[in-house]
């Protein structure tokens, strides 16, 4: 009777990473690196503006820019008021806004076309990944079927050996959320009769 050898099925002891894991991160730093660096100077702008505006330091400002102004136009400084009305703060408030928002709206388009691209990628490995698997499935069954073990014939088995056309898995999601669209929209309607 031949032993048979046990699989080691323990982690890596060592404490380090396979080197394909070291290799896709840094794979990935690389290409977040060149993107940086291939981004244009509008976007850098954009970028910088946006992370200024999004920290504590640009709230101190506003806060100290804001309470010194009113303070000083409402005779609380004792000073000549020069915006007794507070006009010029609002309308000063307004041109920033809009110019805030644009330069946020900016960054959050750059983002978007690069969650896209991830979620692009993600779904080709995702596929690819599929794929394998049920190469992987095939090969095990047919393995098997040769030692004779009566799994082989699962009809679930069977099932998984089957490459899925990714088209009608999204034509199916689309098909579902239009319909689950579809009936909240009815749930709304509803709702809002029985008010």
């Amino acid at each position: 009777m031949q032993t048979k050898e046990p699989i080691d099925t323990a982690p890596d002891k060592s404490g380090g990473m396979t080197q394909v894991v070291e290799r896709n991160i840094k794979a990935l730093l690389e290409r977040k690196q060149q993107e940086d660096r291939n981004r244009s100077a509008e976007n850098r702008i954009a970028d910088a503006i946006t992370g200024f505006v999004g920290s504590m330091t640009f709230v101190y400002i506003h806060i100290v820019f804001f309470g010194l102004w009113i303070a000083w136009n409402t005779g609380l400084l004792g000073l000549e008021p020069f915006d007794p009305s507070l006009v010029i703060l609002a309308m000063e408030a307004s041109v920033e806004a809009i110019f805030l928002s644009t330069f946020v709206l900016i960054s959050q388009n750059r983002m978007s076309a690069q969650a896209d691209k991830r979620a692009e990628l993600d779904l080709q490995v995702s596929l690819l990944t599929e794929h394998e698997v049920t190469q992987l499935i095939k090969m095990v069954k047919a393995i098997a079927q040769k030692m004779d073990i009566q799994e082989s014939h699962d009809p679930e088995i069977n099932e998984l050996t089957k490459n899925v056309a990714p088209e009608k898995v999204m034509d199916t999601m689309e098909k579902q959320q239009e319909e689950m669209g579809i009936s909240k929209q009815n749930t709304n309607n509803n709702n809002k009769q029985a008010r």
